[in-house]
């Protein structure tokens, strides 16, 4: 297939590129339905003159309807769009672009999905993916076990994973970490539950507050209930997290106005598994815990990062000079151009 889209290239380069413009508008319409035209021309930086030329084309071939609303695509729409998806994939070279962000922030691999996921959710469906066909290849027949992060990036991309996970396989997903006390939609026991339901895995929830006292962690430690989950934490062979805005992450936390104080005198910008670093990814607050620390990671056979977004940029650069060497970062255009805006090797 790469070699029979290079010859088209090569006699008709316009033909890929307006194969691959249509198909952006397409994509669009399917993550932002029912959309006017005047939003979707602002979206995708083009005249809505320009645009009418394409979607009339596309509603006189069936792909696409109109309502007061808006602009929807059809069941045939909604069919090419998916169908072309992995065509684009390989139209959608983007090899230069992981290259320097692997030099840049000195781990294993970047997969780079296209778009803005602060712009648009369905950017988070394709980090999901891209997370489930990752795990098709790491993991093993047999039974693996699936340490798992909490978090709104986490919540989004755990309904992306696919029953073919399980073939052959025995999952068994728990959390990473204790509970923030907030939401429950994006704790790391609901995260697990639900990647175990899309996947056809197991899972197992850590009944224990993240945010606890040192006097209160070692009668916690010798519960049975708590005693094998956290076995099982330590014995992951894959952990799954995301990356937080230092500021955003206290906010979650409730964390009091001193320790807000704190972190902005110490310019904390990222936070990861309860530490709060600065941009040379030095930890500037550590909140106490049960469960996986990030010191702990180096000893897991695989690692995967997922965080997107140009506002994360800073947060990724920063938890990316203390991330073991064995990470996968799971990210977007929007991110990486943002992050090598600076081009300076984080390791």
């Amino acid at each position: 297939m790469d070699s029979d889209l290079q010859l088209i290239e090569s006699i008709a380069p316009d033909f890929l590129q307006t194969v691959q413009w249509r198909y952006r508008i397409l994509q669009r319409i399917s993550w932002m339905q029912p959309v006017g035209r005047r939003i979707l021309a602002a979206d995708l930086g083009t005249s809505e003159r320009t645009l009418r030329r394409e979607t009339d084309l596309f509603r006189k071939n069936g792909l696409l309807e109109t309502s007061k609303s808006g602009m929807s695509l059809t069941g045939k729409g909604r069919q090419l769009v998916q169908q072309l998806s992995g065509l684009m994939d390989q139209l959608h070279d983007t090899s230069a672009l992981r290259k320097q962000l692997v030099a840049v922030l000195g781990i294993a691999q970047v997969i780079i999905v296209p778009g803005n996921s602060e712009r648009h959710q369905g950017v988070l469906s394709l980090m999901g993916q891209q997370l489930d066909e990752l795990l098709q290849l790491l993991l093993p027949n047999g039974r693996s076990i699936i340490a798992v992060m909490g978090g709104t990036t986490m919540a989004a991309v755990s309904k992306s994973l696919s029953p073919s996970l399980a073939n052959e396989r025995n999952l068994l997903f728990v959390p990473a970490r204790g509970g923030l006390g907030e939401t429950m939609s994006i704790q790391a026991n609901t995260i697990c539950a639900e990647m175990a339901e899309h996947s056809g895995g197991l899972y197992r929830n850590l009944y224990v507050p993240e945010d606890i006292s040192a006097k209160s962690v070692a009668p916690l430690l010798q519960e049975p209930v708590v005693k094998s989950v956290l076995d099982l934490i330590n014995h992951a062979d894959v952990v799954i997290h995301s990356i937080g805005r230092a500021r955003t992450m206290a906010n979650r936390r409730n964390m009091t106005s001193s320790e807000i104080d704190l972190l902005t005198r110490k310019k904390a910008v990222a936070e990861a598994f309860g530490d709060f670093l600065d941009a040379q990814g030095h930890v500037v607050y550590k909140v106490p815990k049960i469960g996986l620390q990030i010191s702990d990671l180096h000893d897991i056979s695989h690692v995967i990062a997922i965080a997107g977004g140009p506002s994360k940029a800073a947060a990724i650069a920063a938890y990316m000079k203390v991330a073991p060497h064995q990470t996968t970062l799971i990210t977007d255009e929007a991110a990486s151009e943002m992050i090598l805006r600076g081009k300076k090797p984080l390791k």
